[in-house]
């Protein structure tokens, strides 16, 4: 009798929304006709209009090849009796600095992780700390102890969410229909993890090492985070290999010296890896965030559904789980949650080769990992030694641990005798000079070359020819903290748009991959997608300030309400605005939090994705480096009620400079226009009312800035900001007025207008001086906000 598949695609049915988004494209591309036909009779305003309105309608030729087919993933975990023996996993859980990453985030990842539906022997949890804080070694040997009696309590009672942070939150009290023996455990149990948290807290308060880890002194002290040796701990060992025990957990801090490169989180990744590969060499391996918690305990299984039941095994390079936050404030005023990405692209793009390598909740195949290809038949054990050493390097017992993996041999489930006999090589390969002449972070591992190597990583998986897959379980598999609104997330958001605009610069792009490798046309039209989110910042900055270009020099890139084209815009904004928003609708979201994400991803495409292009501009220049920037983790849960949740925050970044910028040139635009002070047009060539309305929406766009404008703390806009965003958007206006006088037979501006400002800067040049001066020399901030 045939077994039962353990999982299926459900193809989604969308004949409907690929006809709109069909007339969509055609609307765009009617508009682009109309620019060129009259692209003689307009200046430069009408060419860049064109500019934009031309990477716009690329942009969503994209968007149309990702949706096109969507494609749905069921799994069904309690067929996985069909197999013979369920295969070990490696699980890694990465944290670099235990004050952006507090250690009982951490922790509770950690325990969530230990706590899985899934045989103790065949895991084991390694935590990689490049941080290299005591800290965050004692948190897990505390948590160790804590977990002995939260895994054996979950488990009997069935517990649907493991991370105790979660669950102690959700439910503050025992259910009082339970049996009074439960009801006992319980408040056990939360007894015991506030105790854990209180010594986190009361480490964390200390200066120096706690007490209980007085023996590892000499290892820590004198420690600095850039500059010491390789630490590895095992801190809790499955010696008995007791299914129903407590898997290994192991603590990692690799080598790091200031003369040798660590590349950042990819780095890390290699290191968890080799120190793996040595100890335990499971053949599945999963890596999570710290911030990222297991929230289906079954999760383990439903990857398995998919990595075991493929025909091929190249239909299954690794298995990818959407990135879902918790405790998301209501409409999602951050635009940080990313549900309708997620429901939309996402599925697209698994429909496709696969979804990409997110960088968590992922689970991977240790031989895809090593450079493996699907064409590559098994070699029955026989590799040379030589080439195996010039790959992986020169630790025997990593080649030989590599060896097994990519010939297909046989593989020893069970757990190793002893995690602490594999100290010695576990050290060696750890160390930051371990990687020279070999293919780590090239050919094998995480490749380097990104601070989004996660992307880079996927894509160069798929370009050998593999597959890759989406994982959706109910309830979700893994959720995470969200960075709050303003500079965390702006953060985060110019971290991946430097990152993926690296990829796209160097000679590992998709369109290369796709030409001399094996990436589908397909997939490398997504990648295209995600690539260039720091170049699409050009034309959205420069369609932002093109409303108010036209109205300071009465010029138009509308048609007027009584020509007949102005149908095409109008038609154009009116449909694609209703296609959006029915998807919002379809995934159970509501108007506000549609309304929410549109003006979200403004802000950040002028703000974070422009400076994550000046970066990289700034690097291919030799100006700067790359720095790779960690996100404040907060595992405060959000609070509705809050008058001041889901306020937009500011700090002294220049980030905010640019979105500030745009939004004064169009209250000033909207000021000159109101006034009367626009020059006089040259026939029918004057800004009219469809410039007005696009200059409104710009600022109903940016109303959060314009709010920022008057707000107090960090919900203002620094006046460092303002000034600087004031001054460019002066020269800006100034600019208008004298390209336009240029364009029209120079009757602009003239040098004349120029002297006179200039005078009136030195007349008052004690108040300029005052909006640098600090006490009683310079001016309150409330006055220049004013």
């Amino acid at each position: 009798m045939a077994s039962l598949p353990l999982h299926e695609e459900i193809p989604r049915k969308r004949r409907i929304q690929r006809a709109v988004e069909l007339v969509i494209l055609l609307l765009l591309l009617s508009l682009l006709a109309y620019r060129l036909l009259f692209l003689g009779d307009h200046g430069f305003h009408w060419l860049l209009a064109l500019f934009c309105e031309s990477c716009f309608t690329f942009n969503w030729i994209l968007t149309i090849s990702i949706k096109w087919h969507q494609m749905d993933h069921k799994t069904y975990p309690e067929r996985l009796s069909q197999t013979s023996e369920l295969p070990p996993v490696d699980m890694f859980v990465t944290t670099a600095d235990p004050v952006l990453e507090p250690p009982v985030l951490t922790v509770n990842t950690v325990i969530s992780l230990l706590a899985v539906d899934y045989p103790a022997n065949k895991l084991a949890c390694y935590v990689s700390d490049d941080g290299a804080s005591p800290l965050t070694l004692y948190a897990l040997v505390e948590a160790s102890k804590f977990a002995k009696l939260w895994v054996p309590f979950c488990k009997k009672h069935d517990i649907a969410v493991r991370a105790p942070f979660r669950y102690f939150t959700a439910q503050s009290t025992p259910l009082k229909d339970t049996p009074s023996e439960f009801q006992q455990e319980w408040k056990k149990m939360k007894d015991e993890y506030e105790q854990l948290c209180q010594k986190i807290e009361d480490a964390t308060s200390q200066r120096g090492l706690p007490c209980a880890l007085a023996a590892e002194d000499e290892v820590f002290s004198n420690t600095d985070r850039k500059n010491h040796p390789t630490i590895i701990k095992v801190i809790w060992e499955n010696k008995e290999a007791l299914p129903t025990g407590l898997p290994h957990l192991v603590y990692i801090s690799r080598e790091k010296r200031p003369k040798h490169p660590h590349h950042f989180k990819a780095g890390a990744m290699n290191v968890l890896t080799r120190v793996s590969g040595v100890m335990t060499n499971a053949p599945f391996m999963l890596n999570v965030d710290c911030d990222m918690y297991a929230n289906n305990p079954k999760i383990v299984q439903h990857a398995m559904c998919q990595l075991l039941d493929a025909q091929n095994e190249r239909d299954c390079a690794f298995v990818q789980c959407p990135q879902i936050f918790y405790d998301g404030l209501k409409d999602d005023p951050f635009g940080n949650q990313l549900v309708a990405l997620h429901e939309y692209m996402g599925r697209g793009i698994a429909a496709i080769q696969g979804p990409f390598y997110g960088g968590t909740g992922c689970f991977h195949r240790r031989k895809v990992i090593y450079g493996s290809s699907p064409d590559d038949a098994p070699t029955g054990g026989k590799i040379g030694d030589g080439d195996m050493q010039k790959r992986f390097g020169k630790s025997v017992e990593l080649t030989e641990s590599a060896t097994r993996i990519l010939s297909g041999a046989n593989i020893k489930t069970d757990a190793p005798e002893s995690l602490s006999s594999s100290l010695e090589v576990a050290n060696e390969v750890a160390s930051c000079s371990y990687e020279y002449g070999t293919s780590w972070g090239i050919e094998v591992g995480w490749i380097y070359g990104s601070t989004t190597e996660d992307v880079l990583t996927g894509l160069t998986i798929h370009k050998r020819g593999w597959r890759s897959a989406y994982c959706t379980p109910d309830p979700p598999a893994f959720l995470g903290c969200a960075p709050s609104g303003g500079p965390a997330s702006m953060t985060q958001q110019k971290r991946w748009a430097t990152g993926l605009l690296e990829i796209l610069l160097s000679d590992k792009n998709p369109l290369a991959a796709t030409l001399k490798d094996k990436l589908r046309f397909r997939q490398c039209l997504a990648y295209l997608w995600i690539l260039t989110w720091a170049l699409r910042s050009i034309p959205e900055l420069c369609y932002a300030a093109l409303p108010a270009y036209c109205i300071i020099s009465n010029s138009s890139f509308l048609p007027k309400v009584y020509e007949p084209t102005i149908i095409i815009p109008m038609t154009l904004f009116v449909i694609y605005n209703l296609c959006t928003l029915s998807e919002y609708l379809r995934a159970g979201l509501s108007i506000r939090a549609w309304w929410n994400n549109q003006r979200i991803w403004r802000v950040t495409t002028v703000t974070a994705w422009f400076f994550g292009l000046l970066g990289v501009i700034l690097k291919l220049l030799g100006l700067s480096e790359t720095v790779f920037e960690i996100t404040q983790k907060d595992q405060t849960a959000s609070d509705d009620s809050n008058a001041n949740a889901g306020r937009y925050t500011f700090d002294e970044s220049p980030i905010f400079v640019s979105a500030t910028t745009i939004l004064l040139v169009n209250l000033t635009a909207l000021v000159i226009g109101a006034l009367g002070f626009r020059r006089v047009a040259y026939g029918n060539s004057g800004s009219g009312v469809g410039e007005i309305i696009c200059s409104v929406l710009v600022v109903v766009h940016f109303w959060a800035f314009l709010k920022g404008l008057f707000g107090k703390g960090k919900y203002g806009i620094p006046s460092s900001t303002i000034f600087k965003a004031g001054s460019l958007a002066f020269l800006f206006v100034h600019f208008c007025k004298r390209f336009r006088g240029v364009a029209y037979g120079g009757s602009g501006l003239g040098v004349g207008e120029i002297i006179c400002s200039v005078l009136v800067v030195l007349h008052f040049w004690a108040f300029l001086r005052g909006l640098f001066g600090k006490r009683k020399y310079g001016i309150p901030s409330s006055t220049a906000l004013k």
